[in-house]
């Protein structure tokens, strides 16, 4: 067997995509040659690949590059937006992330890290209760903390825009390890 080329099988993946979004849109009933619409499975491909590029980033990688601090309370980021696309639906969900974790034996990391980790989770295919784990537990396995608290609030627009069509509904989950989870009064 000889090496796949990966440069013609991503060109052949991506021509293959277009092709499904033409498809699509000639289901819908439009005519995929009018203006408007002549470079839209181009564009739609183009789009989704940057808001899935979440896949090609290592998370272990982003939180390998830690700091020794002589301060073991609490640090706390709030309010870090993100935007992700639920796999059910391929519709956007929006929100903000508040992400707290102890630090054990002074290991940091820098603040800048923990945002890029959730982008990096959101920007994949999920829901929301896998993204607010998978975020909790690369920050607990990486930093080794006493505890990880993660609270991810969003609208969702696959409720909001279809179904049900529970305008302005908000969801919230959170997940909780270490000192956090039991509730630790000097977490």
């Amino acid at each position: 067997m000889g090496n796949i080329n990966t440069v013609t099988q991503t060109d052949e993946n991506t021509i293959k995509a277009e092709k499904g979004i033409g498809d699509l849109l000639i289901e819908l009933g439009e005519d995929i040659e009018r203006e408007g619409l002549k470079d839209t499975p181009k564009r739609v491909v183009k789009a989704f690949k940057e808001m899935t590029s979440g896949y090609s980033v290592d998370v272990n990688e982003i939180l390998s590059k830690t700091f020794t601090s002589d301060n073991n309370n609490e640090v706390e980021i709030e309010n870090i937006q993100f935007n992700s696309l639920c796999e059910h639906h391929m519709l956007p969900f929006i929100g903000t992330v508040k992400v707290k974790y102890t630090p054990k034996n002074g290991k940091v990391v820098g603040l800048s890290k923990i945002p890029r980790v959730v982008e990096a989770f959101a920007k994949r295919l999920q829901i929301q209760e896998k993204m607010t784990k998978e975020i909790a537990e690369a920050i607990q396995n990486n930093l080794d903390c006493a505890g990880v608290y993660v609270e991810v609030e969003a609208s969702h627009m696959c409720m909001e825009l279809r179904g049900i069509k529970a305008r302005g509904s908000k969801t919230k989950t959170i997940y909780k390890t270490g000192c956090y989870l039991r509730g630790d009064n000097n977490c």
